[in-house]
């Protein structure tokens, strides 16, 4: 009996666990076809970029865990702060700040895709040259 309640549990954690890889669909095309093409694109990869405003991200990500409103900026605009988190919400996942309603931080900063990512600068010179010289 015993055994039989552990492949129970086991079981219905692994489909609580794929149940989040379903695509979530959260807006219509007709929502988000006046926006710009790249912002479009962004909301239906569920990415997000600075300068989106709350409608957008919320598009792309769904609504936030926690909404907070932190002291405004230096120039007195209003400011809010959303987290996304996974699992049952004790590791944070994601923290945005909007400034007057635009997305102005990310933390953790996401990672940039390999196309986008600079080269690494290296002082060292290539073997081919390094054995030119000698």
């Amino acid at each position: 009996m015993k055994r039989y309640l552990v492949c129970v549990f086991f079981l219905a954690l692994a489909l609580w666990s794929l149940a989040g890889c379903a695509p979530v669909v959260r807006y219509s095309p007709d929502e988000i076809k006046d926006f710009p093409p790249e912002i479009q694109q962004d909301i239906r990869e569920g990415q997000v970029a600075m300068g989106m405003t709350t409608q957008q991200v919320r598009y792309a990500l769904g609504a936030p865990a926690t909404v907070n409103v932190i002291s405004p900026s230096l120039e007195g605009k209003p400011r809010e702060e959303w987290i996304y988190s996974s699992g049952v919400g004790v590791l944070v996942k994601r923290r945005l700040v909007f400034v007057d309603g635009k997305l102005a931080d990310i933390y953790p900063e996401p990672e940039q895709p390999a196309e986008k990512a600079q080269p690494a600068q290296s002082d060292e010179k290539p073997q081919d040259q390094q054995s030119e010289q000698k």
